[in-house]
């Protein structure tokens, strides 16, 4: 029985983290909430990028490194460049 907990316990500590990336034109970009709005309508907060490009602005094409953690969604934005 202890193996059986043992081994749930270290598969479930063990769930992969996966770069992923997204690449769209910004629709609205709200620099004091670290907010853009790309132009399918997802959402992205940017207030843990290290670097945001100086002059971002609606209408610049952007590439979007991020983690995912399978179902749990977005864990952590990487990067974003300009197009």
């Amino acid at each position: 029985m202890r193996s059986l907990i043992l081994a749930a316990t270290l598969l479930s500590a063990a769930i992969p983290v996966l770069a992923d990336e997204v690449t769209g034109t910004i629709l609205a970009f709200d620099r004091v909430d670290s907010l853009i709005v790309l132009e399918d309508k997802t959402i992205w907060s940017l207030e843990f990028v290290d670097e945001i490009p100086e002059d971002l602005a609606a209408g610049d094409e952007v590439h979007i490194v991020f983690e995912t953690a399978g179902e749990d969604g977005i864990t952590k934005i990487n990067a974003i460049h300009r197009k």
